[in-house]
């Protein structure tokens, strides 16, 4: 019985040893799957762990690739930058010579037209002065013409008239010498004058008077002149002019002589003003200058009285005098070495008119 008992219980620990056996081989097998899987998982873990690594170049030169192309759009941008740069640059440079060019083109055409312009005031400036010229030469050839026509026309006067005239004339010699003598004693009083005063610009000036008045003594002495055979002496006379309220009349010689003795007396006054002005003498003191005192420089004794003469001449020389002490030329001009008073003024002064 005992030995059943214990067959029975070996036989259940048999069926038990069997059964965990059979049980643990499965489950063992189980794990080993499990572990191999496992395994394979990390293997595969540690493929893809050293896959990245292999692939990293790769992948970084996918990186640079990116940058490399922004590197080539980045310079093709600036070349093209650069390019239209230096379009617009080109573009400023054509418009700036096109600006130039039309400024200098318009310069040229500026000066085009100055030129024209003082081409064009030059020949009008010709064209006046010709035209002056002419009308002055058909003046003087009128002048010329009328004097001819005048000395054709001209009447004799009659036997008694010429007999008259000629007492006249000789009255007005008389006096012109007596005169003479009487300025001679006149120049030694003022001479003295001068010299104490110490006006010695003024002193000079009047010794030169005196010499030119002298000289013309002496030439008229040295020509012989016949006023009887002297036809334009005895021509009629043809001018009229008044003076002081009371009318004179005189032949076209006589109205020349007038003439003269106002521009006679604007000359010497003129140079008068400038001895006192350089003498720095007092302004105003015309008429205690001995040529004014005197009024005979270029007066021949014939055609009209020396009254006449010497009044006319100290009315040029009281305008020349105000110009020459004040350095003007309000009444006259400087021409040919001589000053000469203006053709306005010498008309208003004479006032002569033709008839």
């Amino acid at each position: 019985m005992r030995v059943n008992t214990f067959m029975r219980m070996m036989v259940a620990v048999v069926i038990s040893v069997v059964a965990a056996v059979g049980l643990s081989l499965p489950a063992h097998a189980q794990q080993e799957d499990q572990k191999d899987k496992q395994d394979k998982q990390k293997q595969e873990k540690k493929q893809k762990g050293q896959k990245p690594a292999k692939q990293e170049p790769q992948q970084r030169a996918q990186r640079q690739q990116p940058t490399q192309e922004e590197q080539r759009v980045q310079k093709q941008q600036q070349q093209q930058a650069t390019q239209q740069q230096q379009r617009t640059q080109r573009q400023q440079e054509q418009a700036a010579q096109q600006q130039q060019q039309q400024q200098a083109t318009q310069e040229q055409q500026r000066l085009l037209r100055q030129q024209q312009q003082t081409a064009q005031q030059q020949q009008q400036q010709s064209a006046t002065e010709q035209e002056r010229v002419r009308r002055r030469q058909g003046a003087q050839t009128q002048q010329v013409a009328q004097q001819q026509q005048a000395a054709a026309q001209q009447q004799r006067i009659s036997q008694q008239q010429r007999q008259q005239l000629n007492t006249l004339q000789q009255q007005r010699l008389v006096l012109y010498r007596q005169q003479q003598q009487s300025q001679d004693r006149l120049w030694i009083q003022r001479s003295a004058l001068l010299q104490q005063q110490r006006r010695t610009a003024q002193y000079r000036f009047q010794q030169q008077y005196l010499e030119r008045r002298r000289q013309q003594i002496l030439d008229q002495n040295a020509r012989s002149y016949d006023y009887n055979n002297d036809p334009n002496f005895y021509s009629a006379a043809s001018y009229r002019y008044t003076r002081a309220g009371r009318s004179y009349q005189t032949n076209q010689y006589g109205a020349d002589l007038l003439r003269q003795a106002v521009n006679n007396g604007y000359d010497e006054g003129f140079q008068a003003g400038q001895a006192d002005q350089q003498d720095r003498w007092r302004s105003g003191n015309y008429q205690s200058s001995y040529a004014y005192q005197d009024a005979n420089y270029g007066y021949t004794g014939y055609y009209v009285a020396q009254s006449e003469y010497s009044y006319y001449f100290r009315e040029g020389f009281r305008r020349g005098y105000e110009d020459g002490y004040n350095s003007r030329s309000q009444y006259g001009s400087y021409s040919n070495g001589n000053y000469s008073i203006l053709s306005a003024v010498l008309s208003q002064i004479l006032n002569l008119t033709n008839y």
